[in-house]
């Protein structure tokens, strides 16, 4: 997105999910570029990198975790959560998990969030760990595992990913997919996020503007 296109985006909507740093670094100066285009209250969530998720698969993660946080802290106070999305292959090993996860908590106080799509996350020991090192885990639509489309881990937070269903990434909502959503958004004292995901298509900004309605924001 241009610098100019961010600005018309932020002037509509208060958040946004940055993708691009799954597959790629970007400078400290970019990030800085993108936090003075929008206004003070803001926030963007920053996707963790793939060659730490999908490729160290959370082991020895020191020396790339720092450099994606020296890179993104030019964000500053409008950094929001860190995502943490998981490959469908990566199941919960207690060891590995609790060094990453202490290993980022050491590292930074911001809100995190996890995607997991093995099934083996969403037993109470894998809850429980998320919990205790003040990790949400994402509510995900399509569910890809039984209780995927539900929060867990810390519930001081709650993200919501929604995809595209039947299609991933291509399907939009419909009026009660939204209103479904906006019910659970509203039921909740924890911070909100609502991210959708189903952008290939064009549906996503469709439905951000429908659920913003439907929760009662209005628009500007």
């Amino acid at each position: 997105m241009s610098d100019s296109g961010l600005e018309r985006y932020a002037a509509v909507f208060n958040a946004a999910e940055i993708n691009s740093t799954f597959y790629r670094p970007h400078r400290r100066s970019t990030y800085e570029r993108w936090a003075a285009s929008v206004p003070a209250d803001f926030a963007f969530a920053v996707k963790l990198p793939r060659t730490i998720t999908h490729e160290a698969r959370l082991i020895a993660a020191e020396a790339p975790l720092a450099r994606f946080l020296e890179e993104t802290d030019g964000l500053g106070k409008k950094r929001g959560p860190i995502l943490i999305q998981l490959p469908p292959s990566l199941a919960f090993e207690p060891a590995i998990a609790t060094d990453f996860f202490a290993l980022l908590r050491d590292r930074t106080a911001n809100d995190a969030a996890c995607e997991p799509r093995h099934r083996s996350w969403f037993a109470r020991e894998a809850d429980e760990l998320l919990a205790r090192y003040r990790v949400a885990r994402v509510a995900a639509d399509p569910a890809p595992t039984p209780g995927a489309d539900q929060p867990g881990g810390w519930l001081g937070l709650r993200y919501s990913r929604w995809h595209g269903s039947p299609q991933m990434y291509r399907s939009a909502y419909d009026a009660g997919d939204i209103e479904r959503l906006a019910t659970e958004l509203r039921r909740i004292a924890a911070d909100g996020w609502a991210i959708f995901d189903n952008t290939m298509t064009g549906a996503a900004t469709l439905n951000a503007l429908s659920l913003r309605e439907a929760i009662g924001d209005p628009l500007p």
